[in-house]
């Protein structure tokens, strides 16, 4: 009985959203994979960002620049490889092997539609989540 309330519990923070763990794990993930075209905190403004075909986008504006909701599935699908992107050539081009692979985590998107993903992209979107910048 109690490993099986466990398990549920478990399970349902999954779903339901990522902890602050997930986002902690997250930002290493981020100044690892992400830092150098996106910047240090997201703004787009990354080392590497000057030759790009296609200047990255700011992180911290996602969900404003979608009409207050957060692009869940989008993002979680651009960083997994499904939605590649122009300007990277391929999925996410240096670090796209790490991202893509086993889609055994879901994610709950705002509408309440899971999403499945792996693990690291999973980690990777709590913390893009938490450096959305409040209106």
């Amino acid at each position: 009985m109690r490993t099986t309330l466990t398990l549920a519990l478990a399970l349902a923070v999954v779903v339901t959203g990522a902890s602050a763990q997930d986002a902690d794990i997250g930002r290493g993930l981020y100044h690892t994979h992400c830092a150098t075209c996106h910047g240090l905190e997201g703004r787009g403004d990354g080392p590497m960002s000057g030759v790009l075909l296609i200047k990255p986008v700011n992180l911290t504006e996602l969900t404003a620049a979608n009409g207050g909701t957060f692009p869940l599935e989008r993002v979680v699908k651009r960083i997994d490889g499904r939605d590649p992107l122009v300007s990277h050539g391929s999925p996410m081009p240096v670090y796209g092997d790490y991202f893509e692979g086993i889609f055994d985590v879901p994610i709950k998107t705002p509408a309440g539609q899971p999403v499945l993903t792996s693990r690291p992209v999973v980690n990777l979107v709590a913390y893009l989540l938490e450096i959305q910048k409040q209106e």
